[in-house]
């Protein structure tokens, strides 16, 4: 019998020992030590691991060469063809001279008919009763993107000119072309200018070959020539007004690039809102109610403060928000930044509700590239299906933010109620998306809890 006892604790420490020594060799093993591996080494967890790395990896990238068509390729629609949509901005050509000179010029402006140019309509001058001011006032007020006038008593004072062979004759006193570089500035440089400039030298050359005839049978055709000759080279001129320009370069990072930094904030935010709530537990801890009420208020209270501190860097930078409300400017600055960021962040927080932090960076390019691409040019010369930019929130700020920096068509109460439609909507989906998120997340603890049972 103690035989036999001796014998089994024998065994017994003899397969402990041989235990150990197993477990020995296996830590001292490189194929399972960490950090001892090569990538192609074909032990099985390295193996393991490669072909799921690789598998993710691939599939990132497939995911990414879709965004880049799927998304990217919405910005590049939009570049696409403003040249040939340019006829959707319209000019208007107003005759306050009834004279030659008037009926020249609108004659020639009334001809141009074509798609790769601005499409100009003669209007009565007795819309405009007093006179270009007026013309000027619809231009700012955004009735249409350029105006021409035919200044009051153009032809009577070249008529003038060449009776006396007036040396301080002015021609680009004849014609003045009202521009709003403001509105949108890459519209002006690169698409009305070009198209304002090209008819404008067109008629002025054309009318000055025309006068030139009938000049050489004047008596005083010599005087002109030795006191005068702008009289005859160039009788017709222009001057462009740019009633409201884009005079503040400091602009540009705060109505256009500004506004994709409002956005990654936006998105900063409501990954710290997420990673706040589960390294804390308190998402797994609070009611849907109480859940619901923190995802919502705790990102507008964010947003307040970080809005106060995007709009004070532009402040820090001389920004001028007095041009159009005064002191108030910067209130209404600071507002319109609080509210574009609540209509852009709790978007991303109801999408990040679903897509979570694994898919939530394709929402993103998706939410930058939509609102980019109709910021840049303006809406009308964009093809049509880019119509949905009045509503984007980019849209609606960067139109706030040219009222207020550059006193053009004041519009800010509807830039604020299109901001705060999206703030509605996120306030309707975001709980949708949460319930049904949290109704797997209980069904899975379930499942947990009866299987530790």
């Amino acid at each position: 019998m103690s035989l036999n006892v001796e014998n089994h604790n024998l065994d017994t420490t003899s397969d402990l020992t041989e235990h150990n020594e197993s477990a020995e060799k296996k830590a001292q093993d490189p194929n399972t030590l960490p950090f001892s591996n090569g990538f192609f080494d074909k032990d099985p967890i390295t193996s393991k691991a490669r072909a799921e790395y690789l598998k993710l990896l691939v599939a990132g990238t497939m995911l990414v060469s879709v965004a880049i068509w799927a998304v990217l390729s919405i910005y590049w629609g939009a570049l696409w063809k403003t040249e040939d949509l340019i006829h959707n901005l319209e000019g208007w050509v107003v005759d306050f001279d009834g004279g030659e000179v008037g009926s020249a010029v609108t004659q020639y402006f009334a001809a141009i008919h074509a798609k790769d140019h601005l499409s100009w309509r003669v209007q009565s001058a007795d819309l405009f009763p007093n006179g270009p001011g007026d013309l000027a006032h619809a231009v700012v007020e955004e009735k249409c993107w350029v105006a021409i006038a035919i200044n009051p008593g153009a032809t009577n004072t070249l008529t003038q000119a060449v009776d006396t062979a007036n040396a301080t004759y002015n021609s680009t006193l004849a014609v003045t072309a009202f521009g709003n570089e403001a509105r949108n500035e890459n519209a002006y440089s690169f698409l009305i200018v070009p198209n304002l400039q090209q008819p404008l030298q067109q008629i002025s050359q054309q009318f000055a070959n025309q006068n030139a005839q009938q000049l050489a049978s004047r008596t005083n055709l010599q005087a002109i020539l030795s006191q005068a000759p702008s009289l005859v080279t160039q009788p017709l001129g222009y001057t462009i007004d740019n009633l409201r320009p884009f005079d503040i370069p400091v602009a540009a990072a705060v109505d256009f690039v500004g506004l994709i930094y409002l956005l990654i904030l936006s998105f900063i935010i409501a990954a710290q809102q997420l990673n706040a709530r589960l390294q804390s537990g308190i998402q797994r801890r609070l009611r849907m109610k109480s859940l619901l009420i923190l995802r919502i208020v705790a990102p507008i209270i964010t947003y307040f403060w970080i809005s106060l501190m995007y709009s004070a860097l532009s402040q820090a930078f001389n920004v001028p928000f007095n041009r159009k409300f005064g002191h108030s400017g910067f209130l209404v600055y600071w507002m319109m930044s609080w509210c574009g960021m609540m209509a852009l962040g709790l978007a991303l927080e109801a999408a990040l509700t679903l897509l979570t932090m694994k898919f939530i960076p394709f929402f993103l390019i998706l939410w930058i590239i939509t609102n980019v691409s109709v910021c840049f040019y303006p809406i009308p010369v964009l093809p049509s299906i880019y119509r949905y930019g009045y509503a984007a929130p980019f849209y609606n700020v960067s139109n706030a933010v040219r009222t207020i920096l550059f006193n053009t068509r004041n519009q800010v109460g509807l830039n604020f109620g299109v901001q705060l439609a999206w703030v509605g909507i996120s306030c309707l989906t975001l709980p949708l998306f949460q319930w049904y998120v949290r109704r797997q997340e209980m069904a899975a603890w379930r499942k947990e809890h009866v299987r530790g049972e």
